[in-house]
């Protein structure tokens, strides 16, 4: 792909303390290089990862106004990255950059970030696509993450970390409980599998046993089912994973 190099103006800096932060994740060092340095003679402040990993730390670790995001990475692609975030509360606008352009990844693209451009790509309508993005500070096509759910006389407040079950019950969990919570009902009436839970809800870089996401699921039996023995709310899907049904 063929990225023009636009002369230096003087005027189109910003001054330090309005520049907006970007994070571009893009694992082709010439790509990545002529980006950032577009990127940054438009006025951003622009942080780089070249590794899935890398990036989940980097939004993790600080607060950026847009995220231009590569899907096909080293390790974590773009899309999990992007759900993985989400799912932990960071609506950052996300734009996916990516070779990929089936119908199925646009969707995939569309539904966990905000917006995708297919390469190759012409600059300008990419710095275009970046600065409108941007300029909704954060108020993307994905929303705002639900703070709260109702099902069954159950209550999950995401926001507090507690919960009110039946019989009673009120507790507050642990991140990953919540975590498992959020995707599963993010999810509802989906059959999520033990491996993608993995790794949305664990990470990369841990490898817990699928034993562990069954005894969560016996947790939760516990917290919201009348009989946990029969339960209607989280069910097991033999060999494939789990669905929640509110």
């Amino acid at each position: 792909m063929r990225v023009r190099f636009p002369e230096k103006r003087e005027d189109n800096a910003m001054e330090e303390t309005t520049k907006k932060r970007l994070l571009l994740v893009e694992d082709e060092e010439s790509l990545r290089v002529a980006l950032r340095m577009n990127f940054e003679l438009e006025g951003y402040d622009v942080t780089t990862a070249v590794r899935g990993g890398e990036a989940l730390e980097r939004i993790r670790g600080a607060r950026f106004d847009g995220i231009v995001l590569d899907v096909m990475l080293p390790d974590v692609d773009g899309f999990t990255i992007c759900e993985t975030v989400r799912l932990e509360g960071d609506r950052t606008p996300v734009l996916f950059l990516t070779a990929r352009t089936n119908p199925a990844d646009r969707v995939r693209g569309l539904r966990a970030g905000d917006d995708f451009l297919a390469k190759p790509f012409d600059l300008q309508e990419l710095l275009l696509r970046v600065g409108k993005l941007v300029g909704r500070g954060g108020e993307g096509s994905t929303g705002a993450a639900a703070s709260r759910i109702e099902f069954g006389g159950n209550t999950v407040d995401f926001g507090s970390y507690e919960i009110t079950g039946r019989r009673g019950l009120k507790k507050r969990i642990t991140q990953r409980e919540m975590l498992l919570l959020r995707l599963l009902s993010e999810r509802a009436g989906e059959v999520v599998s033990r491996e993608e839970i993995l790794q949305k809800v664990w990470g990369y870089d841990v490898f817990p046993t699928t034993r562990t996401i069954d005894n969560f699921i016996v947790a939760f039996r516990k917290y919201f089912e009348d009989n946990p023995h029969d339960p209607k709310h989280f069910l097991s899907v033999r060999g494939v994973g789990y669905t929640f049904n509110p």
